[in-house]
């Protein structure tokens, strides 16, 4: 019902700059909790940064006050702002949307840190 597709990942070199975007469709964005996961080969796919309905957000302690997670309903679109970005920053970035019982995903768009 929901589809959510994310772009802005590549390669890009320590201390540098990404942004991340999701664009949701084919359901009420607004009522939607959004997030940002990573997953890389071998380990369990975490969270790295959420936004609830009411704007509140969290982040996991690896990213805080080196990433922003931000959300535009008018533009069915999260953002996850990355800065300083570190080599174990690399992962395959996916964004997630869920409301009760409901829980969607995107495809993922890859970033990758290395100098």
């Amino acid at each position: 019902q929901v589809q959510l597709v994310e772009s802005g990942g590549g390669l890009v070199q320590p201390g540098g700059s990404l942004r991340l975007s999701c664009v949701a469709s084919g359901g009420n964005f607004g009522i939607y909790d959004m997030g940002w996961y990573r997953q890389v080969p071998g380990n369990q796919r975490e969270l790295v940064a959420r936004i609830v309905t009411s704007g509140s957000t969290n982040y996991a302690d690896s990213v805080k006050g080196r990433f922003t997670i931000s959300r535009d309903n008018a533009k069915n679109t999260v953002y996850l702002q990355m800065n300083s970005l570190k080599p174990e920053d690399t992962a395959v970035y996916y964004c997630n949307a869920a409301w009760l019982l409901r829980n969607y995903w995107g495809q993922g768009t890859q970033v990758t840190v290395s100098s």
